[in-house]
């Protein structure tokens, strides 16, 4: 029993198709996972309080942000 004399080329042909699409899917993956990663987050980073936080208001005891290390160290003095 002899081969079919394209035989080589149709299974060459067959397996280049396969291949192809198996990159196609594979790239298309990709970008569809990189795209949602991106908007995931720049949708997190979208999701900022309105109101600033308590470390920029300025307000509070000895430990906010307009005291120095020196006065904080001034006021828990022991003596």
């Amino acid at each position: 029993m002899q081969a079919a004399p394209d035989a080589y080329r149709t299974a060459r042909g067959d397996w280049l198709r396969r291949e192809r699409r198996r990159r196609l899917v594979l790239a298309a993956l990709i970008a569809v996972v990189f795209t949602l990663a991106t908007l995931i987050g720049l949708w997190v980073l979208n999701q900022t309080p309105t109101h600033p936080g308590v470390i920029f208001s300025g307000t509070g005891g000895s430990h906010a942000l307009g005291d120095t290390a020196l006065d904080h160290i001034k006021s828990h003095r022991f003596t």
